[in-house]
């Protein structure tokens, strides 16, 4: 049987009633703050192939997918109904080809200097890239699946730095 994990931090997007409501930072310090996501898309071999060989019918399946995973950490609070707008100062995404497990990785790092953190604009930059390759991949291959979307590093803030153990 699963262990429950126990905390004793209070979940800081609900008010003591209970009520969803926007965290107060602003009495925090402006840090610089760093957040790294990935996740991948795992596809049929025959996709994977068209994919590295450019042969998408829509065109470069992994710029466009790029750009979109860029305009998505721009936009997360307007995805996510708590979340901050946000002034980035980098963000960053890559795309890695693994034939080996026919699937498509991607890392989409956000930084930003402010009072909150940047982990949902990198989260949601990887969940869109890997949307926008879906979309223009979906024609060949349906059956493809986004899976591991996971935050990957997070640094700066209050809590520090905090890394997935591997």
């Amino acid at each position: 049987m699963a262990r429950k994990a126990r905390s004793t931090r209070r979940l800081t997007h609900f008010d003591r009633g209970g009520r969803a409501h926007m965290v107060d930072v602003g009495a925090k310090a402006q840090t610089r703050r760093v957040a790294l996501a990935s996740g991948r898309i795992v596809m049929a071999k025959s996709t994977l192939r068209r994919l590295a060989e450019g042969r998408a019918a829509k065109g470069d399946v992994l710029g466009v997918a790029r750009i979109a995973a860029l305009q998505a950490a721009k936009r997360t609070p307007e995805l996510i109904p708590l979340a901050h707008p946000i002034a980035i100062t980098r963000a960053a995404v890559e795309f890695t080809l693994r034939p080996r497990d026919s699937s498509v990785a991607i890392a989409a790092t956000v930084e930003c200097r402010g009072q909150t953190g940047v982990e949902m604009e990198a989260l949601t930059a990887a969940a869109v890239g890997l949307l926008t390759v879906y979309d223009m991949l979906k024609a060949v291959d349906r059956g493809m699946q986004l899976t591991d979307l996971r935050l990957e590093e997070k640094r700066g803030g209050r809590s520090g730095r905090w890394r997935r153990g591997r």
